[in-house]
């Protein structure tokens, strides 16, 4: 799953991927610096933690991304 987002404040859209076939899980943020995970939980946890709606230019964009992770994965918000 890759999800592609504009920031309010980023040239460059931020990138959400969660590959289970190859084990990558990173996030690119607006300032273009990036994080990391070993586990598909530790990237939505931080997602979860670091990133609102309101954020984003298109809200409903990223509502439709966490709606999309939430059918991949539980979240407990």
């Amino acid at each position: 799953m890759e999800f592609y987002l504009q920031a309010k404040d980023g040239a460059f859209p931020c990138e959400v991927t969660i590959d289970e076939d190859n084990g990558r899980y990173m996030i690119r943020k607006a300032d273009t610096s990036g994080e990391v995970f070993n586990t598909p939980e530790e990237l939505v946890r931080w997602i979860v933690e670091n990133w609102k709606s309101d954020d984003f230019l298109d809200h409903e964009q990223f509502e439709r991304m966490m709606n999309d992770i939430r059918l991949y994965m539980p979240i407990n918000q």
